[in-house]
């Protein structure tokens, strides 16, 4: 009895602690969106044909707190919240204004925005809040690309299809992160028709040493060119891998060999 009694009490208190933490987890969210403590960093990517910059990728990351002490932890509770359409619109509207407050004067970069698929589908964001602000910025909605993740699984196709299209006929354009990373790419690319497709890094590293790799950008080449699609290399970090990417035409890159996101727009640097 005593020892039942004992359990009982040991898991009300771990129950008990739990639910402080996610109280104190929530509160520091809340502050964090209240006082707009989140990092904003952006990352070049270049046309790999021309080596200018072409565009970049807005990245948000809080700082390091004993409550978040890494990004990761940080972004897996917000999944676990209901503030997941009160943070996605939170980031992309300081996105947006950080953007526009620190574009160089005369330049008209590409901002690529990344945004959990779930969202999109939200009647509340398809209100066109998003054109009004971009619109109030000065920024044109061709500038302003949304960054699906493909690891993010797309159930309805046919409804996530219509609304895209409703973003499109605002002018934004779409691209699906991650392509080879998950089991649903050829699917995603298919139903959505996305204007850039980013290939995962694991498929662009050593790219230079392995015909595997070689032959799926090739065929991915292949695909694109009936379509008004482009392809995006990510995680480049060896001048090789620029090299080859180059040589088989595909559209663009981006990874440290180019840039690291950085607080300001900084170009790509140009491969010597």
């Amino acid at each position: 009895m005593q020892q039942v009694l004992f359990s009982y009490i040991r898991s009300t208190h771990t129950k008990r602690e739990e639910e402080l933490l996610y109280y104190k987890k929530l509160f520091a969210l809340t502050k964090i969106m209240e006082e707009n403590q989140i990092n904003t960093f952006f990352q070049p990517i270049m046309d790999l044909q021309t080596t200018e910059t072409f565009a970049f990728e807005a990245l948000n990351r809080p700082s390091s707190t004993n409550v978040f002490p890494s990004a990761d932890a940080f972004f897996e509770f917000i999944g676990q919240t209901d503030r997941v359409f009160d943070f996605e619109c939170f980031c992309r509207n300081l996105t947006l204004k950080r953007f526009k407050s620190r574009l160089p004067d005369n330049e008209d970069y590409t901002l690529f925005i990344n945004i959990h698929p779930s969202v999109l589908l939200d009647k509340t964001y398809q209100s066109g809040e998003t054109l009004k602000l971009v619109t109030s910025l000065g920024i044109s909605p061709n500038q302003v690309v949304f960054e699906l993740t493909e690891r993010s699984a797309v159930t309805d196709f046919v409804e996530f299809e219509r609304v895209l299209s409703n973003y499109r006929a605002q002018g934004f354009r779409i691209a699906i992160d991650d392509v080879g990373s998950g089991y649903n790419s050829l699917k995603t690319l298919v139903y959505l028709k996305p204007e850039f497709i980013k290939v995962d890094g694991s498929l662009v590293r050593f790219i230079d040493h392995h015909k595997e790799q070689q032959q799926l950008f090739k065929m991915l080449m292949m695909y694109v060119q009936e379509l008004d699609t482009k392809i995006i290399a990510e995680g480049v970090e060896r001048l090789e891998e620029l090299e080859f990417l180059q040589e088989i035409g595909v559209h663009y890159a981006q990874g440290y060999a180019l840039g690291r996101p950085n607080h300001e727009i900084l170009q790509a640097k140009k491969p010597m």
